[in-house]
């Protein structure tokens, strides 16, 4: 069933917030590209371009605004999405706005003691998506370094 956004409904939510789920798609959508088209060293650095300001004042509800634009787009887009691609959305969207995000690189175990990783997203001393799983793998690398 097709979702559409009523007048109301847009006036509701904000354009501001409408934006953010859209710029998520379309990140999103190349996220998932890039990762499936190249190698993996190359793929893995998709959202770490752009110059960080360093005096750049990190707020807080800015972070979880954008992180929950991406968890949204992921949820309505018409593909599976796990950790990488939001991980890369979510890094390339704060790095877009001079926050210096950082994505991180684990392995681990799952319950039937198979190797497995995770990707999560760190701004600061703010831990993003994929942070609920981050304490059960072990950060091999970060990016960028």
């Amino acid at each position: 069933m097709a979702h559409f956004l009523s007048f109301e409904r847009v006036r509701r939510i904000g354009w501001g917030r409408i934006a953010l789920v859209v710029e998520a798609s379309a990140i999103l959508a190349a996220a998932a590209a890039v990762i499936h088209l190249m190698p993996f060293r190359r793929a893995i650095r998709f959202g770490s371009g752009g110059s960080p300001d360093p005096d750049h004042e990190v707020e807080v509800e800015l972070l979880r605004r954008i992180e929950r634009s991406v968890e949204r787009a992921a949820a309505r887009v018409p593909w599976r999405t796990v950790c990488l691609q939001k991980g890369l959305a979510l890094q390339w969207m704060l790095r877009r706005r001079g926050i210096d995000a950082r994505l991180h690189y684990g392995i681990g175990k799952d319950e039937a003691g198979a190797m497995c990783a995770h990707v999560w997203v760190s701004a600061g001393q703010t831990m993003l998506i994929g942070r609920e799983q981050a304490p059960q793998f072990r950060s091999v690398a970060t990016y960028p370094s």
